[in-house]
């Protein structure tokens, strides 16, 4: 699953070294997301748990850890990837601080890879795969039609209620992303020929995109279960995808979540800000196209 590569991408991908990459490239990207959250904090009312959850925390790249563990009586770094949060507390030069971080390692999603693995398990692909590329496509349709997404998910350490903040820091899209890749990839496994075939099969396309609103949906209905009374949350998440060749303004771009994901935000939450910025994540190089995204920003109350 891609979820078990999740702290080897990591390794290249966060903590104080691309932090400087990104202070260099997209400081903007830096700037707004500490921004928000800081101004969540400000928000909280003296009501409110002081207590922080940073849910896809990995090694706090973009997230200003110090100050908030300051201003929180505890910080919660929720991730799968161990490691990383380790690294994103150990930069904290204070001991106190230090003290005040707890790590929980867990599945944010509840284990929907895990459910649609045991899905696909249960198809009998050779057969499909001799039936051509649309019964292919009709058995992983119905994996993901079939694939139960815990509503909120269940994750042992985080109580109702119990947190004055909670962020969900670019995780919202790796939470479907990863299940969708794990079924493309083990059709890329047992039929290499009708990869590629998902993008002309309809059914396919609208199971995929069920289950992208299915998890966004179980995603903001954790967030509000797990607020305090008065609390305030912080979602930031990617949007859509770029690729360049040198100049970032001729781009493609590829739209990462549902159109619908503003109308969900907002029947879920009240919302108190929303900011929108771009970040890039890879430099066009030989052979190579530049890569980067864009991102949305929301301060949400209940």
């Amino acid at each position: 699953m891609r979820i078990d590569t999740l702290t080897y991408n990591n390794i290249h991908t966060q903590g104080a070294q691309r932090r400087s990459w990104l202070r260099q490239h997209s400081p903007q990207h830096l700037e707004q997301s500490a921004a928000l959250m800081l101004h969540a904090l400000r928000l909280r009312p003296a009501s409110a748990s002081r207590s922080t959850l940073i849910l896809g925390a990995g090694a706090c790249t973009e997230i200003p850890l110090a100050e908030l563990a300051r201003d929180s009586d505890e910080v919660v770094l929720a991730d799968l990837d161990l490691a990383s949060m380790r690294q994103g507390r150990n930069e904290l030069s204070s001991p106190a601080l230090r003290k005040r971080v707890r790590l929980l390692e867990c599945d944010i999603s509840g284990g929907v890879s895990i459910n649609l693995k045991l899905l696909i398990e249960q198809q009998p692909w050779e057969k499909l795969v001799a039936q051509g590329a649309r019964a292919v496509f009709d058995a992983a349709a119905h994996c993901l039609d079939m694939c139960p997404v815990p509503d909120p998910p269940q994750i042992e350490g985080l109580g109702t209620g119990e947190f004055g903040i909670v962020i969900s820091s670019l995780i919202l899209t790796q939470l479907f992303s990863y299940p969708l890749l794990d079924m493309l990839d083990h059709i890329q496994r047992i039929a290499p020929a009708d990869l590629g075939e998902q993008e002309r099969h309809r059914r396919y396309q609208e199971a995929a995109q069920a289950l992208r609103v299915r998890v966004i949906q179980a995603h903001l209905h954790l967030l509000r279960e797990l607020l305090d009374m008065g609390g305030i949350a912080v979602l930031l998440s990617d949007i859509r995808g770029f690729a360049f060749e040198r100049d970032v303004e001729h781009r493609r771009t590829i739209p990462l979540v549902p159109r619908k994901l503003p109308d969900l935000v907002r029947e879920n939450f009240s919302v108190i800000e929303e900011a929108h910025w771009e970040w890039l994540s890879d430099l066009p190089e030989e052979g190579r196209l530049g890569r980067g995204y864009e991102v949305v920003g929301y301060i949400l109350a209940l």
